[in-house]
């Protein structure tokens, strides 16, 4: 049986802000919009093995930028 090749690139984890203290911190998912600004799909997400909050309805552009680098990783790997 043929073993599977490990990844390269770890996925990013999604950064959000603590509604008390406003940290920053590590958060469930990343939200729809946050997809849609980097150009992906929900289930281009999901076979990149990213994590999705579909509850989440904010947009942090420090999460886009990471989802960003990410793919431009993948594609020159």
């Amino acid at each position: 049986m043929p073993r599977k090749k490990k990844a390269t690139q770890t996925p990013p984890l999604p950064i959000i802000l603590s509604r008390n203290a406003r940290k920053k911190r590590v958060g469930k998912g990343f939200s729809i919009a946050e997809l849609k600004e980097a150009s992906l799909s929900i289930t281009e997400a999901k076979r990149l093995k990213l994590r999705i909050d579909k509850r989440r309805e904010t947009l942090y552009k420090e999460n886009v930028k990471a989802l960003k680098a990410y793919l431009e990783a993948i594609k020159t790997s």
